[in-house]
């Protein structure tokens, strides 16, 4: 639905565009072209009209049907509560759920925790029982890159896997160096 949304206002947006600029380059020719396209639609309207009075009232009709059954639900996926991703989690005893907000809030506290990491921002996602999951690192300048990037896996696995008895699914880490501090 996401992807239906950015369509639609990608297009709408830049069909305002095209008018706006063309209404800031040329305002008089752009209004002029409105009110001939405006009266051109008005006379259509008026012959149809006149011509078949039964077909127009039921092209009104299906008209808005056809706006409430595009539209609507477009709108309300727009404004409903997003409910929280849940991973599944299976135990001895039953089961449980734990929310993909929880799982990366307790990644990025465990791994800000290591040394020379300056910041973590995990993305956490759901696969039924799998968690996916890609961590953005920023560390300092100079770390050696393989090392860090095998110590943040493991330490990612541990708590996905053992501490928090989840099946780990995809795990990509990103490492982004900070900034060399400045010479003087």
């Amino acid at each position: 639905m996401n992807q239906v949304n950015r369509v639609v206002a990608i297009l709408f947006f830049l069909l305002l565009l095209v008018f706006f600029v063309g209404l800031g380059l040329f305002p008089t020719d752009m209004v002029n072209w409105l009110q001939v396209q405006l009266s051109t639609l008005t006379n259509h309207i008026a012959r149809f009209q006149a011509f078949d009075p039964t077909n127009f009232n039921l092209a009104r009709i299906a008209v808005v049907v056809a706006a409430l059954l595009v539209f609507l639900p477009l709108l309300m996926a727009e404004f409903s509560r997003r409910s929280e991703a849940l991973v599944r989690l299976q135990t001895s005893t039953g089961a449980a759920q734990v929310t993909t907000d929880s799982v990366g809030r307790r990644l990025a506290w465990h791994l800000d925790q290591l040394a020379d990491v300056i910041t973590v921002t995990p993305a956490v996602r759901s696969r039924g029982e799998l968690v996916d999951v890609v961590l953005d690192v920023e560390t300092s300048p100079e770390i050696d890159v393989p090392m860090k990037t095998e110590e943040v896996m493991l330490v990612t696995r541990e708590i996905v896997e053992d501490r928090m008895g989840l099946k780990m699914g995809k795990l990509d880490v990103r490492i982004r160096h900070s900034d060399y501090p400045e010479v003087f």
